[in-house]
């Protein structure tokens, strides 16, 4: 009886300790951070990309459109050293893009690179249809240059700051 009670005391504690692991990591600890592309693969969802906008005409780099319409070049991140999964992350879960969130996502790109390209982070949203089709919208949301960090002007606050 006594080692049932202990194994019971064990057990309990294990899963309030792992429940509450992952109720402080909005469910980013695994095995839920693995496993949520099998469970919910039909939901829509969310990514994010960079574009180099160096070249790109000012009035081309807030429009909203296809993936394969972006303009500029894809960065590819691995060469910089940037995780893509932590910059989708950090992205899609910030709420409030005030200045010290912004300054954090400089500091994932780091000033040398922010210095020679005008760099746009673009949300990529998912859909499938009920006829198996899937949609992408290419939203750019936040642009990053030498000087500044801009948000996008033809999104709404709402967008940015959920707790105003």
């Amino acid at each position: 009886m006594q080692v049932y009670k202990r194994s019971l005391k064990i057990i309990v504690t294990t899963l309030l300790v792992y429940g509450l692991l992952v109720a402080t990591h909005l469910g980013e600890f695994w095995p839920f951070s693995i496993y949520p592309m099998f469970s919910q693969g039909a939901n829509p969802w969310t990514r994010s990309l960079v574009m180099d906008v160096s070249m790109a005409d000012d009035h081309q780099k807030w429009t909203t459109t296809e993936v394969d319409q972006l303009p500029g070049e894809s960065l590819i991140l691995s060469l910089y050293g940037i995780d893509q999964i932590d910059l989708a992350n950090f992205v899609s879960k910030t709420e409030d893009w005030y200045t010290n969130r912004l300054n954090s996502l400089r500091t994932m790109f780091g000033e040398d690179l922010i210095a020679s390209k005008d760099l746009m982070v673009v949300k990529v949203n998912g859909l499938i249809h009920d006829d198996n089709t899937i949609t992408m919208e290419a939203v750019p949301y936040l642009l990053l240059s030498a000087d500044s960090t801009y948000l996008n002007p033809n999104l709404p606050q709402s967008s940015y700051f959920k707790s105003n």
